[in-house]
């Protein structure tokens, strides 16, 4: 197990305007205010089927809210956001103590007041303090986070599949028998989670808690609208162990000529070997009445993309993942593995964070890695969200560099640390937080 540093100098949170409070919001007094402003910020309304159903994931402590008090006899909630207590398994195998960020929400009566920036710079304050090492999230408006030295660390791809697409053959695939049953979480849940977190990517974050299980199968009343009901696809081994599944509606729909154009829309799937991936999608894309299948968020190396014997017949989009954020530049650099030796040094641009800030000499390679505070001159300078962008090793030092985001100093020198911050697996996160 890695010794994390500790950062000596923390955040300075940015303070709110007067008339305004910043404080730790209370789970359950707080919770209806919190529920509403969310409302707000995302412009939603739950039905009343839904809100009977719905799941409190929010973790104890962890919720921090700015109250309008500028009429003393009302306040209001103005702002909020909060955390998950989350583990991220880095390259190598190690899973850092990582802050997840999440409801960030502004009332829009409350906008262009400076809200939310004490809110984020209170969020990696505190979250510096619990001693996590990293923050992640998922970017409701992307121009906002890069900011707070957040930067694009994973992607995914989505694909739009013909019925009938013509998929390679896989040795051991036909040994395996493939279920579909309505999801029922007292009976499919322990499978499910088996799978998910048998998997061995960086960025794979895993569902710890029973709230978070729970939200993630939930069958909201509202999506049936449209559509049937959650339905599971498991694959299993004869003598019953789970190697993978997928979470589907199946959405019926005919051509004005009576023709079948139904649609399999996927929430998930996760196959844990190649036999298991061919099973599972040789499945899904033979369903009666269907005319395609909607992928959910896959690895961008997914076995998927190298099955398909004809890749221009599905439509791909490469998007945007999981966000991350450097809390401790020197424990998050000697945490993970490298895939080549490295010997550089790196000086990282932070100015939110002062203890990141400077030139860190990181030595190191598949074994392990320390990175230690240096006087030498640097051989790349690079800003800690670009720092971030390559840290899971799903983008290149290289690329960055040639969009002007990584300055080689040292002539030669991109090259060998651009190989080693690579990684043979593509860090992605399987569902939204």
């Amino acid at each position: 197990m890695t010794t994390l540093h500790r950062t000596t100098s923390t955040v300075t949170p940015t303070a709110v305007p007067a008339g305004y409070r910043i404080a730790e919001l209370d789970d359950v007094a707080d919770r209806a205010a919190t529920i509403e402003l969310d409302k707000w910020a995302f412009a939603f309304e739950l039905t009343p089927e839904d809100d009977a159903v719905a799941v409190w994931e929010l973790e104890p402590g962890r919720t921090v809210g700015v109250w309008d008090e500028r009429d003393a006899g009302a306040p209001r909630l103005a702002a909020v956001h909060s955390s998950f207590a989350f583990t991220l398994p880095v390259p190598g195998g190690e899973r850092l103590p990582t802050a997840g960020l999440t409801w960030v929400g502004v009332h829009p009566g409350h906008r262009r007041r400076g809200l939310a920036r004490a809110m984020l710079t209170t969020h990696l304050a505190r979250s510096i303090e619990r001693g996590e090492v990293l923050s992640a999230l998922y970017a409701a408006e992307t121009g906002i986070y890069g900011r707070y030295g957040y930067g694009v660390a994973t992607q995914h791809a989505r694909l739009t599949v013909g019925r009938g697409a013509q998929l390679r053959d896989v040795p051991g695939a036909d040994e395996l028998v493939v279920e579909l049953d309505r999801l029922d979480p007292a009976r499919h849940g322990e499978a499910i989670q088996r799978v998910h977190t048998a998997v061995d990517r960086p960025g794979w974050i895993h569902r710890d808690t029973e709230a978070l299980r729970a939200g993630h199968l939930l069958d909201w009343p509202s999506a049936r609208r449209d559509a049937e009901r959650v339905s599971v696809a498991l694959v299993r081994t004869l003598d019953g162990e789970p190697r993978g599944y997928a979470l589907f509606r199946r959405q019926g729909k005919w051509s004005d000529a009576g023709v079948p154009e139904g649609i399999v829309k996927l929430r998930e799937s996760v196959a844990l070997d190649a036999p298991a991936a061919r099973a599972l999608w040789g499945t899904l894309t033979d369903l009666d009445l269907m005319a395609s299948v909607e992928t959910a968020a896959l690895p961008v190396d997914d076995a998927l993309l190298h099955l398909l014997t004809d890749l221009r017949g599905a439509k791909v989009r490469i998007l945007d993942d999981v966000w991350i954020r450097l809390l401790d530049v020197p424990a998050a650099l000697s945490a993970r593995r490298y895939q080549a030796p490295v010997d550089v040094v790196l000086e990282v641009r932070d100015e939110l964070v002062p203890a990141n800030a400077g030139r860190w000499h990181l030595r190191g390679g598949p074994e392990g890695a320390t990175a230690e505070p240096t006087p030498d001159a640097a051989d790349l300078v690079l800003d800690v969200a670009d720092l971030a962008s390559a840290y899971l090793g799903g983008t290149s030092l290289a690329a960055l560099a040639a969009a002007g985001r990584v300055e080689e100093r040292t002539p030669g020198r991109l090259a060998p640390t651009a190989t080693a911050f690579g990684w043979p697996v593509a860090p992605v996160n399987s569902w939204g937080f």
